[in-house]
């Protein structure tokens, strides 16, 4: 009897708590944003796992892995909860970029972006979100908001008609993997586009939902046998790894904004597979000593001001070191929006500054959003 009460409040108490939960969820996000950000800097923070390979399926899973069931039978607070924390930031962003790519151009005689249009401020978001160079990471934002509208409405769907999430889960991974042989088999035109990468990422959305109801404390998938075979199946993937030069494809990475998948058919799924174990799996590493640090509280409360901001920081940075070194700004129209200056020596500096930067334009944004315009983030 008293074993049983032991067992019982240990279970308690290593039970984590809704701040544990919380606090690893940032973490997570912390870690998906840094990915992205050392991706477009054209590193890797986790060696064996490209840039581009995984990211932004993370931040799918991160969204699966957010989704409460309550929003099955509440379709309406869902849709207009993601209207006002995705799409409506979203155009304020647009519309500040459009007045900064306007004034770059006048100053520079350069344009980063498409023409200016209706179609282009309004419909282009929902395509490629590239009408403006600047804020082109942000079209994540818009195919996260397709993507979870879908998945809702598929999920009560699928529920209606069996609730099994053995099935479910083969239906998503069904429109997970034929994804790329659509990519192939049909004409990538706008529309197409949308319908390639919606399919792709509403595998990787239930992914988190299936983990976090199925997996996470049931099944423990992070063992050092887990980490071997992991290894050892990105070892063989690296194998089709071609990303050492332009001329050679992408290999384990893959462009998902243009359903870019080279000759892969399911390579990438499968490196997308790994590498969120793998950020799962260092997230559970670090969290004992990340779980009280500040700063990675705030990069986890900021990624979406993170992804909207870095490539201007990064674009100032460059203007700033290009004017240090006496070469004239217009050097810079002559690379695409990526180019780095020296980025042998200073990528890293790039990256570090960035991420600080980038943060706190977030910090103070949500500071003038709650304490000047007194709007609630939450409502």
């Amino acid at each position: 009897m008293i074993n049983t009460i032991t067992d019982i409040q240990q279970q308690k108490a290593e039970k984590p708590t809704q701040q544990d939960f919380s606090t690893k969820v940032n973490i997570l996000k912390a870690l998906a944003i840094t990915l992205v950000v050392s991706g477009h800097l054209e590193f890797s923070l986790l060696g064996m796992f490209t840039p581009y390979s995984f990211q932004l399926a993370l931040f799918f899973f991160i969204s699966g892995y957010l989704f409460k069931d309550k929003y099955i039978d509440d379709v309406y607070t869902f849709v207009k909860r993601r209207i006002q924390t995705l799409l409506v930031p979203y155009f304020l962003y647009n519309l500040f970029y459009l007045g900064v790519t306007v004034l770059i151009a006048k100053l520079t005689g350069h344009f980063w972006g498409e023409k200016i249009t209706l179609k282009n401020f309004f419909i282009t978001p929902f395509l490629n979100g590239h009408q403006f160079d600047l804020s082109c990471p942000l079209w994540f934002v818009t195919q996260l908001f397709m993507t979870m509208i879908v998945f809702l409405f598929l999920f009560r769907t699928l529920k209606k008609a069996k609730d099994n999430k053995y099935f479910h889960l083969a239906v998503f991974t069904i429109l997970g993997v034929l994804a790329i042989p659509v990519a192939k088999v049909f004409a990538v035109d706008p529309l197409t586009l949308v319908v390639i990468r919606t399919m792709f990422s509403l595998f990787f959305v239930y992914l988190g939902y299936y983990y976090r109801h199925y997996i996470e404390e049931h099944i423990n998938i992070f063992t050092v046998k887990w980490l071997g075979w992991i290894i050892v199946l990105q070892s063989i993937l690296w194998l089709f790894n071609r990303d050492f030069d332009p001329e050679h494809g992408i290999g384990l990475s893959y462009v998902l904004v243009w359903a870019r998948f080279d000759d892969q058919l399911i390579v990438p799924i499968i490196t997308a597979l790994t590498g969120i174990w793998a950020s799962l799996f260092t997230v559970k590493i670090l969290y004992p000593y990340l779980k009280d640090v500040k700063f990675v509280r705030l990069l986890g409360e900021n990624t979406y001001h993170i992804m909207a901001n870095h490539l201007l920081v990064m674009y100032i940075i460059t203007a700033i070191l290009l004017k240090m070194n006496g070469i004239p700004i217009s050097e810079r129209a002559n690379h695409d929006i990526y180019w780095i200056y020296n980025p042998i020596q200073t990528t890293y500096l790039y990256f570090v500054l960035t991420m600080v930067i980038s943060t706190y334009i977030g910090v103070g944004l949500k500071y003038i959003r709650q304490n000047i315009l007194h709007i609630d983030s939450k409502r």
